[in-house]
């Protein structure tokens, strides 16, 4: 398998990583000791992510028999020796099968969270780097033979929206979300290895090129998963990341770097002659906009807030769809723990439930001044929590909506629950139901009804006028 800078022979059990001897704009692999080089700092940037894939760096001989592997001749060239992987496990071709599962799409987040937890924070300055960036993928679309037009169009949208988020760039660089990260994460360089996602291949020839905001890094998966599996997939991963994170603010450059990562592959596809139109429109429609949308659902527990917030947040706003804050995702990460790992009542104190609310509360805002959609997920019994939804709103329309069943049904609920970040038992729901919280003047649907999916949609489409 070639490409422009390398040649991958395959084997059944060995697959062989040979670098060309090529000068590009962004290379030289023209030496021996550049190609030793990168091939070693390739073998050390993703080895410790897929243990057993990659497993050394050998030199090819030249000696009395011929070329060799790792001979006592003279070395001509170096391989980085690594595991074949099959086919059918490369993620894009996971994904074109149907065979992203949401458990599969959690674990793909998860992995590159701690991926990005563990990387170096960087000193280098984050706008002069994605400014050289955005103006070398505008000549290198028309060096591939973009549309001229369209493509200068993008470049002026794209320029406007640079000009507007530097400032938070830079501060993100100063907060430590500037990193030496994987580089070019999307799915054809990430595959199941061992039964989990693992990624490879991070770039290993310029350190500036992959030093970048953590969210530039995300985009590329995320734009990637709309492209290949549709967006509720990337929404998903989007919302899996934050909720382990924390890294809501990462939505202010969002539409930019996704935007920045489909002209990437719109021009690198349009080199290779293959069917770069999506990528284009993809670059496009990021830049667009959208309807300002901040949608708290509540309820008592076992009502269906977060299945039913899950459906509507990759129809709500730009791509890729909505950010789902939840209240018992926040608690989690707030702990340490992973979304499904059970607290004990000491992590339930009124004092933690305060912080828990003003960090779900400071997350809405956050994003609608973003720009981007927003669903609140909570139980919202507290009218005081419904003023403090729409205070964060701020100029976004602010939508309310309620979910109601019958006791009994909710009781199914909560008792057939696993595997969820809610902690609410049938202790907790009775408690709550005899509280007799109701729901104010926010907007009642039937939780119980096969309708109320149908229901919410239509209602919330109709409040915010789209």
């Amino acid at each position: 398998m070639e490409t422009p800078i390398s040649a991958v022979f395959i084997g059944a059990e060995t697959v062989w990583k040979l670098r060309k001897a090529v000068k590009l704009v962004f290379l030289d692999f023209t030496t021996l000791a550049e190609r030793e080089r990168t091939a070693r700092r390739e073998y050390a940037l993703n080895a410790p992510g897929a243990p057993g894939m990659y497993r050394d760096v050998v030199a090819i001989t030249r000696g009395a028999q011929g070329l060799e592997i790792d001979g006592p001749g003279e070395t001509v060239d170096w391989v980085v020796r690594m595991a074949p992987v099959p086919a059918g496990d490369f993620l894009d071709a996971v994904a074109r099968g149907g065979g992203l599962t949401p458990a599969l799409l959690d674990a793909l987040a998860d992995t590159v969270a701690a991926m990005h937890a563990g990387q170096t924070r960087s000193a280098q300055d984050p706008v002069a780097s994605l400014a050289r960036t955005l103006a070398g993928n505008h000549a290198s679309g028309h060096h591939a033979g973009l549309p001229g037009a369209r493509l200068d169009a993008w470049h002026g949208r794209a320029r406007a929206a640079f000009d507007r988020v530097a400032p938070w760039l830079a501060a993100r660089g100063a907060e430590g979300f500037v990193r030496r990260a994987h580089g070019d994460l999307h799915l054809r360089n990430m595959c199941l290895w061992q039964g989990l996602p693992v990624a490879f291949d991070a770039i290993e020839f310029s350190e500036a090129m992959a030093t970048i905001d953590l969210g530039y890094d995300l985009a590329f998966l995320l734009m990637d998963l709309e492209i290949l599996a549709g967006r509720p997939a990337a929404n998903r991963v989007l919302n899996r990341y934050v909720a382990v994170t924390g890294d809501a603010g990462l939505l202010v450059g969002l539409p930019l770097f996704l935007s920045m990562r489909a002209l990437v592959r719109a021009h690198v596809t349009c080199h290779g002659g293959g069917d770069w139109a999506c990528y284009l429109d993809y670059a496009e429609m990021a830049l667009a906009d959208y309807p300002q949308a901040v949608v708290g659902i509540g309820g008592l527990p076992g009502s269906g807030k977060s299945t039913l917030a899950r459906l509507l947040a990759p129809g709500l706003g730009r791509p890729p769809g909505a950010l789902v804050l939840r209240s018992d995702e926040i608690r989690k990460r707030r702990a340490g723990v992973a979304p499904e790992t059970r607290l004990s009542k000491a992590a339930y104190t009124a004092a933690v439930s305060r912080a828990v609310k003003a960090e779900l509360f400071a997350g809405v805002a956050r994003a609608a001044q973003a720009g981007h959609a927003v669903i609140a997920d909570m139980t919202f019994m507290d009218p005081r929590d419904r003023a403090a939804l729409r205070t964060a709103a701020g100029k976004a329309t602010c939508v309310g909506v309620w979910l109601e069943a019958p006791l009994a049904v909710l009781e199914a609920r909560v008792a057939a629950r696993h595997g969820d970040a809610s902690d609410a038992d049938l202790g907790v729901l009775r408690e709550a139901a005899r509280a007799g919280a109701g729901p104010g003047d926010w907007f009642v649907i039937d939780a119980a009804s096969a309708q109320a999916e149908a229901a919410l949609r239509e209602h919330v489409t109709q409040s915010i006028g789209s």
